[in-house]
């Protein structure tokens, strides 16, 4: 053990910390004095202390320890061994000296022991007063943490049982201290985490490496209704003084923190769902790819299953009657639950719920009801036994109800059902599924009013073009229309097969560039005249040029004519264009040729002539008129669309209903972009009259 010289080199403050226990760092002097108050055993801490060796200071007076008193005291001080016999016990400081010649405070403990022969030794202990403050200091900061300290502190044995705890900790085990001495910490400390925690713990006391702030999640016996989240550290005990190694650790209730972080980062997920669903929710103008958006935007991250219903209102204006049955039509679902719960969302076109349903109290509150999946609820809701079986085995625990509501009107219902696997639906989850109804009712209300007028124009386009074409022993005709697939608008194709005085035939093709009413519109009067054209005889050039006057006249700026007139009785075809692209014409040998010597700019520019070509088809030859959707496409030239109809129509044409669909089904192998027109004509010639 070091002399006092490490005393001399450094004096430490009032709290001192270095290697070693508090009692490795107190020097202990122990020493006898006998009835003559002379020294009669002198042990090696007194050496240490004093710096005497034992044949140098036995038999001497005890004042060759003290230090000479100061010069204005004036009576001599009561020597140690008259304090140990008349006081019995006497504890004091008094001014020491080593045997160099320093003068230090020591502490003094003197009491008279009594040997077997009754003879009387006064044994003495002395130790620097410096250290023993050293030591008082440290002890009682630490009796201050154990009573004060806000955080948990704990002392727990090699067995894991409570040693020692401060008042903190049981506080936050709901159980008083003494319950827990002598318990194991798995008795007061609950935890889901299938042992992980106590094999730290023993991990800790094995290899001496101390755990820092690991997250525990427990419940205690004391609060066994609160879910804690505990940060804890433990570090093992030294065992030094003889006592029993263990572990001490520290404990902070972190249950309120983990929550708002928990919270938060459920918030800043609720957003980045939000701004995935707004960019998600409404790219096209079709009702039920929308209403399969806000499936796809709410599964799995919002919830288990959705479905999407609109309401079969007979008015949309009509009053919402809480004592009526409600109809509705579902128009998406999806689930990543396992069966039943896919036949649950996905089994009903039609769903009817009666009076009193948590349907009917969602729409006269006009807000976001969640309701737990129980009996109350599947009676009241479901109409079907089948439909309720399937409900209750479905695994889903309750349910989020979400009105469609655009231009004051509920438009129709979202659901969101969570299974037992997630949490029920909290306060901000109603906000949640709220805003993504909102955001969806708006983008389906865009739709189903497109929806309307896209029908309106439909039933335009469908209303304009021929319903019969006209017929000919002369001419044999397939026709074809196929809508563009773009969700935008109808366009103005147009087609017409017309009987002309003196046997002919006329075949008409034309194109209205634009979309929508206007277009449809446009093609229907262009139409009209036309056929009203043809029917007084006229030749293709002068058609073209009344037909530019009337586009002119109402404003049609661009739209393009391809008119034929055939005459059985020479086989040959009178053909004027208006910009729209050539004939094509597959002989009896199957050669293809192309009549592009007919151009003309489009109808609605005016002040430019038409030309009428003249051509002789031989018997049997078929005409291929075609709007520009059939050889336009993006990714390919215009001159690659023309060889391609030129290949396929090269092939068997025998049956022309049969060869309009084949080439329709390899020319156009997805929806078009724009509206298609087919019209195959086989032309053949009428046998001369007899005289």
């Amino acid at each position: 053990m070091p002399s006092d010289r490490l005393g001399r080199e450094q004096v430490p403050g009032p709290l001192w910390s270095e290697p070693g226990t508090l009692l490795e760092h107190v020097r202990v002097a122990v020493f006898g004095i006998d009835g003559d108050d002379r020294i009669c055993y002198w042990g090696p801490g007194a050496q240490d202390l004093f710096g005497h060796e034992p044949g140098g200071v036995l038999a001497r007076p005890t004042g060759v320890l003290l230090a000479e008193p100061p010069p204005d005291v004036a009576d001599a001080p009561v020597s140690l061994g008259e304090r140990g016999r008349t006081l019995g016990y006497w504890r004091g400081r008094l001014r020491a000296r080593h045997r160099d010649g320093e003068d230090f405070d020591c502490g003094f403990r003197v009491f008279p022991v009594t040997g077997a022969g009754g003879t009387s030794v006064v044994m003495a202990l002395a130790s620097r007063s410096d250290q023993l403050d050293r030591v008082k200091t440290n002890l009682a900061f630490l009796d201050s943490l154990f009573e004060t300290c806000p955080i948990g502190l704990v002392m727990l044995d090699e067995d894991l049982r409570y040693v020692h705890l401060n008042q903190a900790l049981a506080d936050m085990d709901g159980c008083p201290i003494e319950q827990h001495l002598g318990r194991r910490v798995d008795d007061l400390m609950i935890t889901s985490d299938d042992g992980a925690y106590l094999r730290m713990l023993h991990e800790v006391a094995r290899t001496g490496r101390p755990v820092v702030g690991a997250l525990v999640g427990v419940r205690t016996p004391g609060r066994p209704d609160r879910d804690q989240v505990r940060s804890v550290s433990f570090f093992p005990l030294s065992g030094a003084v003889g006592s029993r190694p263990g572990l001490g650790g520290l404990m902070v209730d972190v249950t309120d923190r983990e929550r708002a972080i928990v919270e938060a980062t459920a918030g800043r997920q609720r957003l980045a769902l939000l701004n995935r669903a707004a960019a998600a929710i409404g790219t096209t103008l079709d009702v039920d790819v929308t209403a399969r958006e806000l499936v796809d935007a709410a599964v799995p991250d919002f919830a288990d299953a959705s479905v999407v219903e609109v309401v079969e209102w007979m008015d949309e204006h009509e009053a919402f009657d809480p004592d009526r049955p409600l109809i509705t039509r579902r128009i998406a679902s999806g689930t990543i639950l396992p069966p039943p719960a896919t036949e649950l969302v996905s089994g009903l076109d039609h769903v009817t719920y009666p009076p009193g349903s948590a349907i009917h109290r969602m729409l006269a509150t006009g807000g976001v009801v969640a309701v737990p999946v129980d009996d109350a609820f599947v009676s009241s809701t479901v109409i079907h036994r089948e439909r309720a079986r399937l409900l209750r085995d479905s695994g889903l625990t309750c349910i989020l109800i979400a009105p469609l509501i655009a231009r004051d009107t509920v438009q129709g219902l979202a659901m969101f059902g969570r299974s037992a696997a997630r949490p029920a639906f909290t306060e901000q989850d109603h906000g949640l599924g709220g805003e993504l109804a909102s955001r969806a009712a708006l983008c389906l209300d865009n739709a189903r009013l497109y929806s309307r007028v896209q029908d309106i124009a439909l039933t335009l386009q469908r209303a304009l073009l021929p319903s019969a074409l006209a017929t000919s022993p002369y001419v044999q005709v397939a026709h074809r229309y196929v809508p563009g697939s773009r969700i935008t608008e109808v366009g103005g194709d147009w087609y017409d097969v017309i009987s002309v005085a003196g046997g002919r035939i006329a075949l008409v093709v034309g194109d209205v560039m634009g979309h929508g009413v206007p277009a449809a519109a446009a093609m229907g009067r262009l139409r009209i005249t036309a056929k009203a054209l043809a029917r007084h005889n006229q030749e293709p050039s002068a058609l073209l040029a009344e037909l530019d006057a009337c586009a002119e006249e109402a404003g049609i700026d661009l739209a393009t004519c391809l008119y034929i007139l055939y005459d059985p009785a020479t086989g040959r075809a009178c053909i004027a264009s208006a910009g729209h692209p050539p004939p094509l014409v597959r002989n009896p040998d199957g050669t293809v040729g192309t009549i592009s010597d007919v151009l003309g700019v489009p109808l609605g520019v005016g002040g430019q002539p038409f030309a009428t070509t003249e051509t002789e088809l031989p018997d049997g030859a078929v005409l291929a008129l075609y709007t520009d959707g059939l050889i336009e496409a993006r990714g390919r030239d215009i001159e690659e669309g023309l060889d391609a109809v030129r290949t396929e129509l090269a092939a068997e044409c025998g049956d022309l209903e049969a060869a309009a669909d084949r080439m329709l089904s390899r020319l156009l192998p997805g929806p078009p972009d724009d509206d298609t027109v087919l019209v195959l004509a086989r032309v053949h010639r009428a046998l001369p009259t007899a005289p």
